[in-house]
């Protein structure tokens, strides 16, 4: 037996740990986006091979968190994308005026940079007060960060040039403090947005929604989670709703394509047909 046949049985008997013992379930991640994740998170801790590390997440729980720290993406940055957000200032947000009340889940938050940029969007369009901004992953470490709203000042002028051409009304400094090379975001965009863990793998629908962003999330998925997971935001949104996906994924060749209406094609921006 060749040396790959032995690291894809360790792997599958790694994930079927993860699976029984935390009731986290990799095993319908991309398999080589989650074969990339084991192998670094290996010479990270030094392991000999894949399978040293099963009895080492089975009985010490701060292995398995650092694990699942590797595991989860959180690459972002305030108004990443920023021609997606004038997108949705421009197209999107005059439609949500319509509701009474409105309803945003984020999904796949990571550190929470983009879900304060929504905020912030909405705030502007004069839809703050009547906005519920639900934000959810599954690594806590991420939604601690998240919660907490403190940034690296270096990405200031990243993040004070995406907001320009997100369309901003403002100044971008008008929502966070600056202090101790820190970028604080200031408590009355925090207290907006309730950060909660939610795993889109195993977890269930956010009912009455009229916006989802989950940008960047479905590429890590396989075919079969991809559609589970288009299911649940289909299921989630009212009709009418919108979702908003990242540039490089789509719902085209999914079963629920002929669900949802193109709204922007270059952003990803649908609209789940009444």
């Amino acid at each position: 037996m060749n040396p790959i046949d032995i690291e894809t049985i360790e792997i599958k008997l790694l994930l079927d740990a993860i699976r029984l013992r935390y009731g986290y379930d990799f095993r319908a991640y991309a398999r080589a986006s989650i074969r990339r994740r084991i192998i670094q998170f290996m010479k990270l801790t030094r392991a000999a091979c894949v399978s040293d590390m099963i009895p080492m997440l089975i009985h010490d729980e701060s292995y398995f968190e650092k694990m699942v720290r590797e595991f989860s993406i959180t690459v972002t940055e305030i108004f990443r994308d920023p021609s997606m957000f004038l997108s949705l200032r421009q197209n999107i947000l005059p439609l949500l005026k319509s509701y009474p009340y409105i309803k945003v889940w984020h999904a796949g938050c990571a550190t929470g940079e983009e879900a304060y940029s929504l905020a912030i969007l909405m705030q502007e369009e004069a839809l703050g007060q009547r906005t519920s901004f639900f934000a959810t992953d599954f690594n806590d470490q991420a939604l601690e960060k998240a919660k907490q709203g403190i940034f690296d000042l270096d990405n200031a002028r990243v993040y004070t040039r995406n907001y320009q051409q997100a369309g901003g009304k403002r100044s971008f400094s008008d929502y966070y403090h600056a202090r101790y090379n820190c970028l604080a975001i200031k408590s009355t965009m925090k207290e907006k947005i309730t950060f909660t863990n939610h795993n889109l793998v195993t977890d269930q629908v956010f009912s009455e929604t009229h916006l989802i962003l989950c940008r960047n999330v479905l590429i890590y998925f396989n075919k079969e989670l991809q559609e589970r997971v288009i299911r649940i935001f289909y299921d989630s949104l009212v009709h009418g709703g919108f979702l908003c996906l990242g540039m490089k994924e789509s719902l085209l060749f999914s079963k629920y394509q002929d669900h949802f209406k193109v709204i922007d094609p270059k952003h990803k921006i649908f609209q789940k047909k009444a």
